[in-house]
């Protein structure tokens, strides 16, 4: 189940003109998606099974997939390559599949994004227009921002050629800012993606993590890459915001 409220559909797509096809088994999970991404101003397919998914992408032109990753048939594993072979298509998983290695291994194939359910659909829409605004994406095996390097399949960080070690929640971590590289993600946003778990506002977890991380790939260089968006959470990259909002 999506975790929703009444009306969520409040994101409007710049263009009616953008084509997505959103392959997911679960009825009410796809026929919420189709009724909504619609309303957002998508024109959207569905497809319930992998192999009528796959059919459809290979046949027609999408400007984006929306995945599920268990699909009878055919899985949304299987259905990768396929659509990689294709061409230029982006691709977002949106799955129950949240294990670390379920992440990777989505990226590893060529994803574009991955999302876990249960999610916000307002979430969702942003993701997608970001998508499609960026066009397609780097290269997801390795994330590259000022002198800092992301090798998601080694799962090594280093920086000026440094080889930074992060325990595994600081990795989650600093995947996401890197892979959202620009935004400025709510404290909300980052819990539930690196903790799986609503924020609470009297919980710091997530300050706790940001500040133990600036130490470790901040603090030893010249140039800081997180910086804090006052009232609203963080963002990663070099050159952002005022220098006064990322704190010593």
């Amino acid at each position: 189940m999506t975790k929703t409220s009444r009306g969520p559909y409040l994101v409007k797509a710049k263009s009616a003109r953008m084509k997505i096809l959103v392959i997911e088994d679960d009825p009410k999970t796809g026929d919420y998606l189709k009724k909504g991404l619609r309303e957002s101003g998508y024109a959207v397919d569905l497809s319930r099974t992998g192999p009528d998914g796959l059919h459809a992408a290979l046949k027609n032109d999408y400007d984006l997939v929306v995945l599920d990753v268990t699909l009878p048939g055919i899985d949304g594993w299987q259905i990768m390559p396929a659509l990689r072979e294709k061409g230029d298509v982006r691709v977002l998983f949106l799955t129950a599949r949240d294990q670390l290695s379920d992440r990777i291994r989505g990226l590893e194939l060529g994803a574009d994004d991955y999302l876990v359910k249960p999610f916000s659909f307002t979430e969702l829409v942003l993701r997608i227009r970001t998508l499609l605004r960026r066009g397609v994406a780097r290269n997801a095996d390795m994330y590259e921002v000022a002198d800092l390097k992301l090798d998601v399949l080694r799962r090594r960080v280093t920086r000026e050629g440094v080889e930074i070690a992060l325990t595994n929640k600081e990795y989650l971590l600093l995947h996401l800012l890197v892979t959202r590289q620009g935004e400025a993600l709510s404290r909300t946003l980052i819990a539930s993606e690196v903790w799986n778990m609503n924020f609470d506002s009297d919980t710091n977890v997530v300050d706790v993590a940001i500040k133990r991380l600036r130490a470790k790939i901040d603090r030893p260089f010249a140039t800081p890459l997180i910086h804090t968006v006052r009232n609203v959470g963080y963002a990663f990259g070099d050159a952002l915001g005022d220098p006064e909002e990322s704190p010593d």
